[in-house]
């Protein structure tokens, strides 16, 4: 789905645009979206990552880095974050200079759909509430998988909707009535948190979105949920 359905603009286009303009309030909003998670889930990725002992990793849908951030940590490894959103990553940058690790990540404007990578080329991809804003999900995945070396990781983050129905509910009031809140109050543009509270229950999530990852080629599966939930990350090798 677009973010705004009565537009003739391209999903992609509509993305960014919407980025651009929530990117200020961004990082505030994860968090009280979140309610503090993402700091453990990032770390998650981090690890996971790490076990690989990557020399290169490419952060996919970086927005304002802290995924590349926490991954820099990994060491020996370069760190190299990607968005479509030019003022989000200003803002990463912002961040990267301030941690004074300008020579372990770059921050690139790209189109992950398109990556200007060669083949076989990473160690290890991560991708944080990034897919479900492709505009071509398969050829995002089909992208990710050429470029990473064989048997490299994927490793995404991403919304999912909890299997037990009481949690589901929960899930579902703050999914439609906290979410959207905070963008009413919070942000500059209000229908930008409607999209994404929309976006992550329309996303093929958990099963589907397994059988999503093999179809595009991808081996060894492994899927966890976080916050009871209403979160998952999914691993998977080329």
């Amino acid at each position: 789905m677009k973010p705004n359905q009565k537009l003739g603009t391209s999903k992609k286009t509509q993305v960014e645009n919407m980025f651009n303009a929530i990117s200020i309030e961004y990082d505030f909003i994860n968090k009280l979206i979140t309610f503090g998670n993402d700091i453990k889930w990032r770390k998650k990725v981090y690890e996971i990552a790490k076990e690989s002992m990557p020399k290169r990793v490419l952060d996919i849908a970086t927005g304002t880095g802290d995924i590349a951030l926490e991954l820099a940590n990994i060491e020996g490894a370069k760190i190299i974050g990607l968005d479509i959103s030019e003022k989000m990553l200003d803002l990463g940058r912002q961040k990267i200079l301030k941690q004074n690790l300008s020579d372990k990540i770059d921050l690139i404007s790209g189109d992950a759909e398109s990556l200007a990578y060669s083949n076989n080329y990473f160690d290890v991809i991560t991708i944080g509430f990034g897919v479900r804003n492709f505009q071509n999900l398969i050829k995002g995945l089909d992208e990710s998988r050429r470029v990473l070396k064989e048997n490299g990781k994927l490793i995404i983050l991403e919304s999912s909707i909890p299997k037990n129905p009481i949690i589901r509910f929960f899930y579902f009031i703050i999914s439609k009535v906290y979410i959207p809140f905070l963008g009413l109050l919070f942000s500059k543009d209000k229908s930008a948190y409607n999209y994404l509270q929309k976006s992550a229950e329309k996303f093929p999530s958990g099963n589907k979105f397994v059988e999503i990852l093999k179809k595009c080629g991808f081996k060894n599966i492994k899927t966890t949920e976080q916050m009871l939930g209403a979160t998952s990350i999914y691993i998977a090798q080329k």
